[in-house]
């Protein structure tokens, strides 16, 4: 039975992970700050199979690598991204980026043998106009999240090839799932779609409807990180679906699927509106298809569709 070490395991990727892992015979550790509400996560069934573990970025992981020796770690904790990017840049500086290293250095002190992936992310591209992106495009950060990320990408390059670690990064594009927080725009729309239905509110703020994005289900995109993980020498791999929609795209299927015309709700507001970020970014996982023949699965329409069905039956659960 292999062992399986997650931080962020109660966070959407972290528990999608989790329950990918433990359906393939995986012992689970889970890294939490709140161990209670991680475990509310999961259905009593797969809690009772987790061994979580309560644990803040101030605490160094050292102990537990060299008592645990996992043969896989994955690493999701962080500041996210969504509306947060930009705030607290040095805490953001701390655990996105320099706590990585730490990991890493834990690992070839104390469990060489241990293969580590991060979860990484589309931010570290940043402000540049041409798409796709590859993992080999040019890079420029342009928010406080995505430089701590490129931070931990090339620390996680220099213990693979320096040092000789089987190390390796996730290269994320958005993606989404029930389990996304209300910080990020998928998630905030169909939360409020499902608000204006029975009468909560009336309309919808966001930013500019013309930012364009490649979204993807969450599901999909962890399977990729289990994929590369059991590759024999490690890589680094882009998980997209290679298509970009707009923000109106999104709001039309959203509110099309409640009954709702999206514009006599959705008003655009410029001070939600990130600044410096750019209009169009799509990805190219043709090297992830070919070496881990790994595919998409959802749809973007099926995927948004699905998020509003979900947050219109807790909102009528709310009412029981």
């Amino acid at each position: 039975m292999k062992t399986a070490l997650i931080t962020g395991i109660s966070g959407q990727d972290g528990s999608y992970l989790a329950e990918l892992l433990i359906s393939l015979g995986y012992q689970i550790i889970g890294l939490s700050r709140d161990t209670k509400k991680a475990k509310e996560v999961f259905t009593k069934n797969v809690s009772q199979k987790i061994e979580f573990v309560h644990w803040n970025y101030n605490n160094e992981l050292t102990t537990l690598i060299n008592e645990t020796k996992p043969d896989e770690l994955y690493n999701f904790a962080g500041y996210s991204s969504g509306q947060g990017m930009y705030d607290e840049p040095i805490e953001i500086g701390k655990l996105n980026g320099l706590f990585v290293t730490k990991i890493l250095e834990a690992i070839l002190n104390k469990s060489p043998k241990t293969k580590f992936c991060q979860a990484s992310s589309s931010e570290v591209f940043g402000f540049v106009s041409k798409s796709p992106k590859s993992e080999i495009a040019e890079r420029n950060p342009r928010s406080p999240y995505g430089a701590a990320k490129q931070y931990a990408d090339s620390m996680v390059k220099i213990y693979r090839e320096h040092y000789g670690l089987f190390a390796t990064s996730a290269i994320l594009f958005n993606h989404e799932s029930v389990r996304r927080t209300n910080r990020f725009i998928t998630r905030k729309v169909s939360s409020t779609i499902a608000k204006i239905k029975f009468g909560k509110v009336n309309k919808l703020l966001i930013g500019s409807l013309d930012t364009q994005r490649d979204w993807g289900y969450a599901q999909d995109y962890v399977r990729g990180m289990y994929l590369m993980m059991q590759k024999q020498n490690p890589n680094d791999y882009v998980f997209s679906t290679g298509i970009s929609h707009s923000v109106r795209d999104l709001c039309e299927i959203a509110f099309s699927s409640a009954g709702f015309d999206y514009r006599d709700y959705v008003v655009e507001e410029t001070s939600f509106s990130r600044p410096k970020e750019p209009k169009i970014i799509f990805g190219d996982s043709s090297k992830a298809k070919k070496e881990l023949n790994w595919e998409p699965t959802i749809k973007f329409k099926k995927l948004i569709e699905t998020m509003v069905s979900y947050d219109i039956n807790l909102q009528k659960e709310l009412l029981l």
